[in-house]
């Protein structure tokens, strides 16, 4: 498997958990990734939120993509070599691109109620994950987790 897999893989699994730190407190919300390509793992978040400071105090994190139809369907289950979750960790950057936040609030427009009209609205935070390590876990790797094949990306 390659980075190609993993951006396939969260495309067709948008909504993830991320997990944060505060203080010594982990901190886990489920989140939509708005877009993943080669340069990376992209959210956006709003500063008033917990969860931006979060962020900025230590920009360490890890994210959960879980194969959506594995909870639609038990038969997914039972091929255990299909992958069920891919797990990314890596460290957070701010990205302060104005032609991103342009088309990140045409994709959502829901961002309008917290009251980001515009694209250099500064409560807009978009952060990537450009560097880190994922891999892919399936049923076949139960109790077995330091075996399975990591993803430098």
């Amino acid at each position: 498997m390659n980075f190609q897999d993993c951006i396939k893989f969260a495309k067709a699994n948008p909504t993830c958990a991320i997990a944060t730190i505060e203080g010594d407190q982990a901190r886990v919300r489920f989140v939509e990734v708005w877009r993943v390509d080669d340069t990376g793992f992209y959210f956006q978040t709003e500063t008033p939120k917990s969860f931006y400071r979060q962020l900025k105090r230590n920009p360490k994190v890890e994210v959960s993509f879980v194969l959506t139809k594995a909870f639609q369907h038990e038969e997914s289950m039972q091929d255990p070599h299909e992958a069920q979750a891919m797990r990314v960790t890596g460290e957070v950057e701010l990205v302060d691109d104005l032609a991103l936040k342009t088309k990140c609030l045409e994709d959502r427009p829901y961002l309008k109620n917290a009251g980001i009209e515009k694209p250099d609205d500064p409560k807009l935070v978009m952060f990537r994950i450009r560097k880190g390590e994922a891999f892919f876990w399936s049923l076949a790797y139960t109790c077995r987790e330091s075996e399975i094949p990591r993803i430098r990306f």
